[in-house]
């Protein structure tokens, strides 16, 4: 198969299918790109962009065509196409998906003779944002992109297969289905669960006069803003890497019971150790690749509260063609490091923004 070439197909045009798409555009802007949605506006959305040569209102004969069709639809609804598909997509046809959890799907093709050309895949980012208008065409720029063929699967389809995920940008992991299960539920679904417990954890101690919502703004926000996403997709991941999920909470649950007896007995040499492995694994994290979560670039800058000072930090910005995409005033600082926090874009915005802020004497931290 020729890249340059490629007939390519999606079912689901939402944040993950809709960047793949437009990354593909970008890449290979002569490929022939057919879509299905259920919701018709972001179809026609993406027409009018160019990402798409047609919009088709239906999981049908028309994807015969397709060198390699990506089902991005949560798992079980992936699993439905599948039966549909059986009977439409070509022998030579690379399908393959997008969802977090790769066991079931892998069952299911098992189980439908279409292992020979399904490879399972999984663009390790994401974001509490969705749909196909929030997606864009460098989200899987180096990423981890999982890569879960099977031991059925054509060995000329893995290999092209991998090098057409890197041309776009991407970094292939291949691995079996069940050992990605188990890494992602311990580095995506369990965050997501706790980061949502810890919001319900507020949201019961929140007095009638919403204090601690008001109080608990910048860094709680912070570490529990995954919790914002999607609730279909997390019902149907949760649902479907239960098993991995049920023991790794499990552990988790035993080792709090831990902490609760060990600050019973007063034990301060356990708790200090406790944070401080923490911090070291957590410092040793690299942070030169895109991982699971979106990441926010952040400077924190502080300044006095006088007349103007606001709009000068913005209009040295604006000055140096730097744009900002979200700025405001941080008064819980428990977690931050400055009293204006401003967002952008990218790093190389962030890395300037700060340059030029310490150039005029501001006191800067990056995030």
């Amino acid at each position: 198969m020729n890249a340059e070439h490629f007939t390519i197909g999606f079912i689901g045009l939402g944040l993950i299918g809709g960047s793949i798409a437009k990354t593909i555009r970008r890449v290979h802007p002569d490929t022939v790109i057919y879509g299905f949605d259920t919701d018709r506006e972001a179809g026609e959305l993406a027409c009018q962009e160019g990402v798409l040569n047609q919009f088709f209102d239906a999981v049908d004969s028309r994807f015969s065509s397709c060198d390699i069709l990506f089902l991005c639809a949560p798992v079980s609804v992936n699993i439905a196409y599948l039966r549909e598909l059986k009977d439409i997509v070509a022998p030579q046809c690379l399908i393959t998906d997008v969802g977090s959890v790769k066991t079931p799907i892998q069952e299911a093709v098992d189980a439908l003779g279409l292992s020979p050309q399904f490879i399972g895949g999984h663009p390790m980012v994401g974001s509490e944002k969705t749909g196909y208008e929030n997606a864009g065409d460098h989200l899987i720029e180096n990423a981890y992109y999982f890569l879960t063929p099977s031991d059925r699967t054509m060995f000329y389809l893995t290999a092209t297969f991998s090098s057409f995920i890197q041309g776009l940008g991407a970094l292939a992991v291949t691995l079996k289905p069940e050992q990605h299960d188990y890494i992602t539920a311990s580095i995506s679904h369990i965050p997501h669960i706790i980061a949502a417990e810890l919001v319900h954890l507020v949201r019961r101690a929140d007095t009638d006069n919403g204090m601690l919502r008001q109080l608990a703004a910048g860094g709680f926000k912070d570490i529990t803003r995954i919790a914002s996403s999607s609730p279909v997709m997390w019902e149907q991941i949760c649902l479907n890497n239960s098993g991995n999920i049920r023991s790794l909470l499990t552990d988790m649950v035993r080792d709090l019971q831990q902490v609760i007896g060990e600050l019973d007995e007063g034990n301060g040499g356990f708790v200090n150790e406790y944070f401080r492995t923490a911090s070291e694994y957590r410092n040793s994290v690299p942070d030169h690749s895109i991982g699971l979560f979106e990441k926010v670039h952040k400077l924190y800058v502080y300044i006095p509260d006088e007349p103007g000072t606001l709009a000068s930090v913005a209009s040295q910005l604006a000055f140096n063609n730097i744009n900002i995409k979200n700025i405001g005033i941080v008064h819980n600082r428990e977690f931050e490091e400055g009293v204006l926090e401003i967002i952008l874009y990218d790093d190389e915005s962030c890395t300037k923004a700060a340059r030029v802020l310490e150039e005029r004497n501001y006191i800067v931290h990056v995030r």
